[in-house]
């Protein structure tokens, strides 16, 4: 499973998610009160271990690496989220999204 947790008051995700192994899966991220020049990161804490920066955004769409995805940005960039194509049971973690 995939766990994902928030971070301070002002974003907001889900509190928790989970997928099949190999089933693709987006984890959504709330920030309405996103000030101009807020850059949106993204990151992965496994057990154990420190966070890891998977992508960081002002807008554009950034490809993410390992585990593959893609952070998106909505229009207004009230929101964002990240797509995992196919994440396998290593990819269970914690998710953070920040501002």
């Amino acid at each position: 499973f995939l766990a994902v947790a928030s971070g301070r008051a002002q974003v907001q995700q889900e509190p928790f998610l989970e997928t099949a192994e190999g089933t693709s899966i987006t984890i959504k991220c709330s920030h309405s009160n996103i000030r101009m020049g807020d850059f949106i990161h993204f990151y992965r804490q496994l057990p154990g271990q420190r966070p890891q920066l998977l992508a960081v955004t002002a807008k554009a769409p950034q490809q993410v690496r390992s585990p593959e995805g893609r952070l998106s940005v909505s229009a207004d960039r009230s929101s964002s989220s990240l797509w995992l194509r196919r994440p396998r049971r290593r990819d269970a973690a914690v998710y953070y999204c920040a501002l």
